[in-house]
């Protein structure tokens, strides 16, 4: 076969067919216009490959200098943009590989010894998904600096805290910020082993039954960086499952849904401290956008829009367990349905944490060396906030307790004080003591500090608790972890 016979993409794979194939379908089963993205994977998965068929003596050192020669065209081209994409050739790895062939003639034909564009495509996807997988977790980690350094800012903010939506006991405003770092930290650690697993070379498994060619697939791992922290080969051991598991892509899909949800849990709460109703922050104008009609109103459009997107990515989740869930082994052309979903889960999540790391934190001023902009907070807003919803009652039903009360029992008198405190439009600490003591006579005057919000807030000292002296260590914690 001469070189120009790639132009036709019938013959691209076989001289079997009697007749070319439709424009239609050709457009229906082609995947270049999205798949094109995984060029450089595609590139280095095919240059370790052809490095190990010349290390076995299946290609010669020349034909290996010459596609290495051609490879780096390739890839000054589609850096250039000069590269054409052509419809003809269906995917990445055929419009490389021809363009590949006519750069470096018959060496180029000999590239695809020994394997498929079955474990071939496994392959790409894996190598792209683990640098993306990199990626997000620094975001991820940019995103947890941003909610620290908030926190360190208004560790004596006090905020209230909710349940049911309702006001329940009071909280530090970075107690509350705290929790969603341990959200993203979790996220991080699932992501972290998403990677190893998706960290596995299925190149040399050929279409689905291996081949006869002695690959050296420890050494096209190796080549790839696909190893384990103790630097040992990580390879798909099964050719079946190799060329047609998708699992770490649902995986991935998963533990992306997860960030996504979380962003979205807090973009609900970004919207309802934003409202005039609360009026606990200011999100930067830059994050925000007006009204056509209404000119007093600033909408909080992007942390809306990510509360949107996230039903996004859970589709997409979805829809990759439903595209495999009756896939007979091995491959089949399903699979191409994979990489959409996919590539838009990574696009969106990383677009999102970007984007969150920056409104939350603010951006680096590179003059003063500091974070500007980011979320503004209302002190005074939610503290008074916390004085509506006698968030400390839970408190003076723990003093009864250590006063010898049952907890039950304690609960029911604090519950006729709370009452008392509504009829008289006033909170439990601006209750006089002898009105306390007509609910229980060992109420003393001690009572006060710890009606207090901050008093509340100190007497929670325990691991985990939103005392000023537990969130400083967790805070401190947190910035060793992530530093």
């Amino acid at each position: 076969m001469s070189s120009n016979q790639f132009d036709k993409k019938s013959e691209a794979w076989s001289a079997l067919f009697s007749e070319p194939m439709s424009d239609l379908v050709k457009r229906y089963t082609a995947s270049v216009s999205f798949d094109q993205r995984l060029w450089q994977a595609d590139i280095a998965g095919s240059l370790a490959h052809a490095d190990m068929l010349a290390a076995q003596g299946v290609i010669s050192a020349e034909d290996l200098a010459a596609i290495e020669r051609g490879m780096a065209q390739v890839r000054h081209e589609i850096e250039a943009g000069s590269f054409e994409w052509k419809l003809d050739f269906e995917d990445v790895h055929l419009n490389i590989e021809a363009r590949l062939t006519q750069i470096v003639g018959d060496a180029g034909k000999r590239l695809h010894t020994g394997r498929s564009r079955n474990d071939q495509v496994a392959t790409d996807v894996r190598l792209w998904l683990r640098g993306e997988i990199d990626l997000i977790l620094s975001l991820l980690s940019e995103l947890q600096l941003s909610l620290v350094e908030v926190a360190e800012k208004n560790l004596s903010v006090i905020l209230p805290g909710f349940t049911h939506l309702q006001v329940a006991q009071p909280i530090s405003f970075a107690h509350h910020l705290l929790a969603y770092v341990e959200m993203f930290a979790r996220d991080a650690e699932r992501l972290t082993d998403v990677r190893k697993r998706t960290n596995r070379l299925p190149l040399g498994s050929a279409a689905l039954a291996g081949t006869t060619y002695p690959l050296d697939r420890e050494r096209v791992a190796r080549s790839l960086g696909m190893v384990d922290a103790q630097g040992h080969a990580q390879i798909c051991q099964n050719s079946l499952d190799a060329v047609s598991d998708r699992d770490f892509a649902i995986e991935f899909t998963a533990a992306a849904a997860l960030v996504m949800v979380h962003i979205s849990r807090l973009s609900e709460e970004l919207i309802l401290w934003m409202s005039q109703n609360f009026g606990f922050i200011r999100i930067a104008d830059r994050f925000t956008t007006g009204s056509s009609i209404m000119p007093q109103k600033k909408n909080p459009d992007v942390p809306e829009l990510a509360r949107g997107k996230t039903g996004r990515v859970v589709g997409h989740l979805m829809g990759l367990i439903t595209l495999m869930k009756a896939q007979p082994l091995a491959y089949n052309k399903d699979n191409q349905e994979d990489k959409e979903p996919l590539f838009d889960t990574v696009d969106t999540l990383r677009d999102t944490l970007r984007i969150f790391a920056d409104m939350i934190g603010g951006q680096l001023n590179p003059s003063t060396g500091l974070k500007e902009g980011g979320i503004t907070v209302n002190p005074q807003a939610m503290e008074q906030a916390a004085l509506k919803g006698y968030a400390t009652a839970t408190d003076l039903a723990d003093y009864l307790v250590k006063k010898g009360l049952p907890f039950r029992d304690a609960h029911e008198t604090v519950a006729r004080a709370v009452k008392a405190a509504v009829e008289h439009a006033c909170d439990l600490s601006e209750l006089p003591l002898n009105v306390l003591q007509s609910f229980h006579p060992q109420i003393d005057k001690d009572v006060y500090n710890l009606l207090s919000l901050r008093g509340s807030l100190n007497a929670r000292n325990t691991l985990g608790g939103t005392a000023p002296e537990q969130v400083k260590a967790q805070l401190a914690r947190h910035r060793d972890r992530l530093k």
